[in-house]
């Protein structure tokens, strides 16, 4: 049987979420971490979900952050250019669309050109309200960016469902309040409250003036 969740509001991580980014994350920023020595293992245990200035501190926490903040912008840059191998992840562009008339954004840690770039790349719509790294003053796994979503979008975190693939955006859902559906097959590990392997699993039914998804 589906489970069914009620939801007045949908918060989507984009990488990893939506469009699968994977190969070129990964590239890029083992690529970067070879010069100071640090191991492809860590990088990838990392970056995932964060904005790169605080990846750069967990990785190097003895370096000036000024340098990480000057190197992020120099690596979202690179990114936004790199989009080889970006794809959608299997149903994310029919789930865009049938959340289209109900209240849902946007929450990543990229910056709105690498969201922009991204998204194209993949064939998405990039919905008209969202939250980017230009937006927060906190990375996840801090809850900021989902819970100035739930702001934007005029719902409580309460009633808000967050959709993230890394431990990073898990933690920053619970801890903004909302419930989370993880998605992929490391989001299982991070413990949200539900599960599915991509978004052909989730459908948005309509249910009176608000709607409800049902996962399986």
């Amino acid at each position: 049987m589906p489970e069914i969740v009620p939801a007045r509001a949908v918060l989507l991580d984009m990488d990893g979420t939506l469009v699968d980014s994977t190969a070129v994350v990964e590239r890029l920023w083992v690529e970067w971490a070879r010069p100071h020595g640090i191991a492809p293992s860590r990088v990838l245990e990392v970056v995932h979900g964060r904005q790169g200035h605080q990846s750069m501190a967990i990785m190097l926490p003895e370096r000036d952050h000024a340098i990480n903040l000057r190197e992020n912008e120099v690596m979202l840059a690179t990114e936004a250019e790199d989009v080889d191998g970006v794809v959608e992840i299997p149903g994310a562009g029919v789930f865009l669309e049938a959340l289209r008339s109900f209240p849902h954004a946007i929450v990543t840690s990229a910056n709105v050109p690498l969201m922009t770039a991204r998204m194209t790349a993949a064939a998405l719509s990039v919905p008209p309200i969202f939250v980017t790294a230009e937006s927060v003053s906190a990375s996840k796994p801090h809850p900021e960016g989902f819970l100035l979503g739930a702001s934007l979008l005029g719902a409580d975190a309460a009633d808000c469902v967050v959709f993230e693939d890394s431990a990073a955006g898990v933690q920053a859902g619970k801890a903004a309040g909302m419930r989370v559906i993880g998605v992929g097959p490391h989001a299982a590990g991070y413990e949200p409250d539900f599960h599915v392997d991509d978004l052909t699993q989730v459908t948005v039914v309509p249910d009176g003036d608000g709607f409800v998804l049902s996962i399986g």
